[in-house]
């Protein structure tokens, strides 16, 4: 009987080794939902925000990054941060920092440049209300116009931000509870030039990759959005393209540009690994089909070839899903 059951158990394997792998269609958010940010939650399902649709953050949840339920706004529709006037609450940045959940975000002004900056605010729970929120990096303070699309990013147990738009993008150290900045702004550190913003800060095999958008983000169809990269071996820099040449001179690698299935992909969100060893990202862009929808979210696989990252370069329309055994 042990022998049957065992014959049972291998041919079941590999019936389930021989099964199609589950498939994805592109948009996987098919409505406005820009500059995602993604972590996993204590439930194991993945938590989405996005920049501000009615005047509020809106959060979506998936258990496999295809599937996604909107779940609500960040903020108490009647409390929500008032700390630069007339601004929105653009780029959201969701972390866990010892035992809260902080929400960084842009508290923006458009072509405010003096007038925007990085609040952030914090929570018990992963879906909010976020509360407490107060201004981390004034424009003026920090010196830099335009203080905005901020990452977190924590690396040797100690805390940073990499923020900035086309004034350059810089990097500054937090303190431990990721709530205040650590340093003098004089102390800060400029990564990149003038050509960027949405940064993200990934290490990968003990390299540190500058993920960043080029062009212009939010123009419909004539949007020129374009995802980016470049490569460190340290946190401060020099990051470069592949032949060395530095991104503070604006050289870098492109990874997804647009065409006439998607205009302008960009701002990416944190780069989610699978239990298949995959690795995968978010960015936002025009349907070229639905522009007037907004920024719709993408999901894109990421491979390392020779040590940098590879995608497809255009906008997929699907493919092989993400693989998560729950």
């Amino acid at each position: 009987m042990r022998k049957i059951f065992l014959i049972l158990l291998a041919i079941s394997a590999l019936t389930a080794c021989q099964r199609p792998a589950a498939q994805y269609s592109n948009p996987v958010i098919d409505e406005n939902a820009p500059d995602p940010s993604v972590i996993r939650g204590d439930d194991g399902a993945f938590y989405l925000f996005a920049t501000q649709r009615q005047g509020n953050i809106p959060i979506y949840r998936s258990e496999n990054l295809v599937d996604w339920e909107f779940q609500g706004y960040a903020f108490d529709t009647d409390n929500r941060p008032r700390l630069v006037e007339n601004a929105g609450y653009w780029a959201p940045d969701i972390q866990k920092v010892g035992d809260r959940y902080i929400l960084y975000f842009s508290n923006g002004v458009w072509d405010g440049h003096w007038e925007s900056g990085i609040a952030c605010a914090e929570s018990e729970s992963i879906t909010g209300p976020y509360r407490y929120a107060h201004m981390l990096i004034p424009s003026p303070e920090s010196g830099v116009r335009n203080s905005i699309d901020q990452n977190f990013f924590s690396d040797g147990g100690r805390n940073y931000m990499a923020w900035g738009s086309f004034f350059g993008i810089y990097l500054v150290e937090l303190s431990e509870d990721g709530r205040t900045v650590g340093q003098p702004f004089d102390r800060k550190v400029q990564i990149a030039g003038d050509a960027y913003e949405g940064s993200y800060i990934h290490k990968h095999d003990g390299k540190y990759y500058l993920f960043a958008s080029i062009g212009t983000c939010c123009e419909g169809l004539k949007s020129r959005y374009t995802l980016v990269v470049g490569r460190s071996d340290s946190l401060e820099g020099p990051y470069t393209d592949r032949h060395g040449n530095p991104m503070l001179s604006n050289f870098h690698e492109i990874l997804v540009s647009g065409d006439n299935f998607v205009r302008g992909p960009g701002h990416c969100s944190e780069i989610v690994t699978d239990d298949a060893g995959q690795d995968w990202i978010l960015y936002h862009g025009y349907d070229a089909d639905d522009p007037d929808a907004g920024r719709k979210t993408w999901l894109d696989r990421v491979d390392w070839v020779d040590g940098w990252p590879v995608m497809a370069g255009t906008v997929p329309r699907g493919g092989d899903a993400p693989y998560f055994k729950r």
